[in-house]
């Protein structure tokens, strides 16, 4: 999450993607935030902030990685040590 590095694994192959990083040399991680995450999550779901503001957001809430299950429908927020948040999204219908 730091590195804004973003490794997508699927049946066809793997690919990583490198963002500009959030952050460069030695720093401190902040405690995982449970409000200041969903409270991130809610402003960009409202449209109200970019990708790269949202993931710096989630950094400053403390996740320091994140995982989306496609299938399930989830996304998964984790913290250094070992907290974690999950949400469901309902299914898009693409026209």
């Amino acid at each position: 999450m730091p590195s804004a590095q973003s490794l997508f694994i699927i049946k066809e192959g793997s690919v990583v993607t490198q963002g500009a990083p959030l952050v460069s040399g030695t720093v401190d991680v902040l405690p995982f935030d449970r409000e200041a995450l969903i409270t991130a999550q809610r402003t960009d779901q409202a449209g109200k902030s970019t990708f790269s503001e949202f993931l710096a957001a989630s950094w400053r809430a403390g996740v320091v990685r994140y995982d989306v299950d496609f299938t399930a429908r989830t996304v998964s927020y984790y913290g250094c040590n070992g907290e974690e948040y999950t949400e469901k999204y309902p299914a898009v219908e693409v026209a």
